[in-house]
């Protein structure tokens, strides 16, 4: 059974991929005509056809973020997309290195009617740039949750937390009215969250035998 906030953004998001797929056939039209013919008015259309993707995703995370103070949990087990993509889901979303290991894949295996594989060295230096930059941010995220773990803290203490709450009763907590599907959602993330707790703890196990 989904929950209200599911069900709006599952549909938003299909209609958000439709959108999105119509905008970007309409870039690489903008694209082609621009590399075809070089003219002033080729270069608006290509522009303004940036600036409506951008918009699109700037909407896209101006949604999800609003339902998020709503129904956080749906978020990190969502439905509305794919077991695949859900399996490379990292903080309640894609790695965002991950879209530019794709991008250099396609370039470099030069797949055919991709406009990527004639990207010049400027745009290659902008993107290894970003690339550089993303990962740097997200070491910093890696590292805080490993010092998470050194310290003790562990991302599976605060669902123990939530469902203690819940069985007590805490008065003025809204988690006493989580429905039994939100509870479902809190069981299964507790399990994902379990088992990503153990592989870390293994790695740093073998790690250690390794220094010794």
């Amino acid at each position: 059974m989904k929950t209200k906030v599911e069900e709006r953004f599952s549909e938003f998001f299909e209609n958000w991929m439709c959108q999105l797929h119509e905008y970007l056939q309409h870039l690489q039209r903008a694209s082609e005509d621009y590399r075809a013919k070089i003219g002033c008015e080729h270069e608006q259309e290509l522009q303004a056809s940036v600036s409506k993707v951008t918009q699109h995703y700037k909407d896209y995370y101006t949604i999800k973020w609003a339902l998020a103070h709503e129904d956080v949990l749906a978020f990190f087990c969502p439905i509305w997309i794919s077991p695949l993509e859900n399996a490379y889901s990292w903080v309640t979303g894609w790695k965002p290195s991950a879209v530019l290991k794709l991008v250099n894949s396609i370039r470099i295996n030069g797949i055919l009617s991709s406009s990527l594989v004639e990207l010049t060295q400027e745009q290659m230096r902008k993107i290894e740039a970003l690339r550089v930059k993303i990962r740097l941010e997200e070491e910093r995220v890696e590292r805080e949750i490993e010092r998470q773990h050194v310290t003790g803290w562990k991302p599976s203490a605060v669902l123990k937390l939530v469902s203690s709450i819940k069985m007590n009763g805490v008065f003025s907590s809204s988690l006493v009215e989580l429905t039994q599907e939100h509870m479902r959602k809190i069981e299964a993330l507790r399990v994902k969250i379990r088992l990503e707790e153990e592989k870390v703890r293994r790695e740093m196990e073998r790690q250690q035998s390794g220094c010794s």
